[in-house]
């Protein structure tokens, strides 16, 4: 199952949800409907009309409770990843720590993040759980938030802190997220009427011993039933739909990594050790279960969340047993296990060698093993990503991490190397930013970006995005403004500035108002044809400056996406900023289409042979904005 069939799939569970969301407030409607009848039949309504408005009043009030629950809890959430991480007892990670396992921690996010193409999370520990245990929350890959217990620091070796990170990763690329908080919503919805009841009985136990006092009672323990008679329902829809989710996260987690020792590591740490993945100090753990990497709440049975450590841990190692796993929880009671002191006996902190490709050069890509990559790191995206990581400057990372130093990064990324543009530029970012920023940025460019390969911009940037992001509101307002003049400061837009720009507008976009993002769309691609055109045609007008060859390349991809149609290439005159107006469009385009709309992508910027650098910046791009991503380099055919 690729990218775009869990896409699909994911999108599946969600209409899944609402319909079993529906039943369950049906089943509330009709029981609490049951017990009003009953009551007035022993009271003065008694005509069949009398009663049915009563039952209709009571029904839509039920459901208005409800449907308002849900809302309120969802609404709750807007902040996205990082409210639920902080909810939850999250303390984030600095940038620069010299705790040696958040350093850890960073680092395999990192490589994690560069290999898969998605945006560097926001990270956090639960300082005061010894369980280990993990959850991501967001709604999109750019808002995602990931939390890992201080036991999980403490307790796994790297590798198995890779195995459960990549775990959490493959719930951010499979839509997993925004599912999870629909179903925090739904949940707390259904559980209203049993929250009002149990209000009710604690306010009303001092009103008296009448009957109306009485029927009060009455009324709020048989709402207490109801409600938690939905609530067991509510608990047997979030196990159906999480349990399936797990098992493909784990099989996810698994290629992500490479091996399958470090998330069975993991899980048998967890199932043998005393802590196990029990959270006992985090905020509300069952709203949250279903989001978690192991069982943080001890539901059993039809309740549970996730399939049993035992059955996990055999689907990655089929010859393990528990009379083994008895053994490892005996060694472990006298002896714990100590993360770091396992990565220096085992020597899994080396440093990754090795060189990056020419920055433009022959090279045969086949579309269809490039869409496969897409959101599917393999072994040689782990091993580029760590040369990748190996080769950026640790000076330029570390300014990367400063919240200060990391506007002046940015712009010095897009300081030209023409002088009297870049004289240009200096002058519209001292006009908006001060003019010691923009003397910073000139001096970071000549130190430390010149000499810097190519293919290391954009990952470098991507470092830079979440920390850019966190500044204030009016801040960022004028940073993207001064990144915008400088970028138009020559009246002419290349490919790199308009790939920066986009991607860091995405990165923003999701940190103010992350509940707005889409996730799934359901646009054809007929429904697309001119946007899918243009698309086309910029890109083939990009990478070829000879006009037959870009017709070839633009007809190379029409082929792919839209076989019968007879578009012809069009140039637009603003370049590629001609393509602000397609993405709305084409990211509402359904996964399949999406796959369809990659790889044509990729036929028109390979059909020559010869990809450079600003295509496949632009190719990766592409991927983003459509919430597709692609690992750093691309896979040959």
């Amino acid at each position: 199952m690729n990218f775009f069939e869990r896409q699909a799939t994911a999108r599946r569970a969600s209409f899944r949800l609402v319909l079993l969301f529906s039943f369950a407030v049906l089943g509330i409607v009709c029981a609490i409907d049951l017990v009003v009848w009953i009551a007035l039949a022993g009271s003065d309504v008694r005509t069949p009309a009398q009663i049915g408005a009563v039952l209709v009043a009571v029904s839509v009030l039920t459901v208005a409770v409800i449907g308002l629950g849900s809302l309120y809890r969802i609404a709750s959430l807007r902040g996205g990843g990082a409210a639920i991480a902080l909810q939850m007892g999250g303390t984030p990670v600095p940038e620069q720590s010299r705790d040696p396992q958040l350093r850890r921690l960073r680092n395999v996010v990192e490589e994690i993040s560069i290999a898969s193409g998605v945006p560097m999370p926001q990270l956090y520990v639960l300082e005061h759980e010894a369980g280990i245990n993990a959850f991501a929350a967001g709604y999109t890959p750019a808002d995602a938030a990931v939390a890992v217990t201080r036991g999980a620091l403490e307790r796994l070796n790297r590798d198995e802190l890779q195995g459960v990170i990549a775990h959490e990763f493959s719930h951010v690329l499979n839509g997993d997220m925004r599912l999870n908080i629909r179903l925090i919503g739904v949940l707390f919805g259904i559980l209203m009427i049993a929250l009002i009841g149990r209000r009710i009985l604690e306010h009303g136990r001092f009103g008296g011993r009448g009957r109306d006092a009485a029927a009060v009672v009455v009324a709020a323990l048989v709402a207490m039933a109801i409600g938690y008679l939905g609530l067991f329902f509510g608990r047997m829809i979030k196990a159906g739909v999480s349990r399936s989710r797990e098992l493909l996260a784990d099989a996810s987690a698994v290629q992500f990594t490479r091996q399958t020792t470090g998330l069975a590591g993991a899980l048998k740490k967890i199932a043998g050790l005393h802590e196990g993945a029990k959270l006992e100090h985090a905020g509300d753990a069952e709203e949250v279960s279903h989001m978690l990497f192991g069982d943080g709440v001890g539901l059993r049975g039809l309740f549970a969340t996730h399939p049993p450590l035992l059955q996990r841990i055999q689907a990655l190692e089929p010859g393990f047993g528990s009379e083994q796993l008895g053994q490892l929880s005996l060694r472990w009671r006298s002896e714990p296990p100590h993360g770091l002191e396992e990565d220096l006996r085992l020597g899994l902190a080396g440093a990754a060698t090795g060189v990056l490709p020419p920055t433009h050069g022959a090279m045969q890509v086949a579309p269809a093993l490039v869409a496969a990559q897409v959101a599917q790191p393999q072994p040689d995206d782990y091993r580029r990503a760590d040369i990748i990581a190996a080769q950026l400057p640790e000076a330029l990372r570390a300014l990367a991490a400063q919240r200060e130093d990391v506007v002046t990064l940015v712009l010095a990324l897009l300081l030209d190397a023409d002088a009297s543009v870049r004289d240009r530029q200096h002058a519209e970012i001292a006009a908006r930013l001060g003019r010691d920023r923009a003397v910073m940025a000139t001096a970071l460019r000549d130190e430390h970006l010149v000499d810097l390969h190519p293919m290391l911009r954009l990952p470098l940037a991507s470092l830079c995005f979440p920390v850019l992001c966190r500044r204030p509101r009016p801040e960022m307002s004028r940073v993207l403004d001064a990144i915008h003049a400088a970028v138009n400061a020559d009246a002419r837009v290349s490919v790199f500035e308009y790939c920066l720009g986009t991607l860091l507008r995405m990165q923003v976009r999701a940190s103010l108002d992350p509940s707005r993002q889409r996730q799934f769309g359901r646009r054809r691609i007929a429904d697309a044809r001119r946007e899918i055109a243009t698309l086309l045609s910029v890109v083939a007008r990009a990478g070829h400056d000879d006009g037959q060859d870009a017709q070839r390349a633009y007809l190379a991809g029409m082929q792919r996406v839209l076989p019968r149609d007879d578009l012809d290439l069009v140039v637009p005159s603003e370049g590629v900023t001609a393509l602000e107006p397609v993405w709305p469009v084409l990211d509402a385009l359904e996964p399949h289409a999406k796959q369809l709309l990659v790889e044509a992508v990729t036929a028109a910027v390979s059909h020559d042979g010869r990809i450079g650098v600003a295509e496949s910046e632009l190719l990766r791009t592409v991927c983003a904005v459509l919430h597709c991503p692609l690992p750093p380099v691309l896979e040959r055919g």
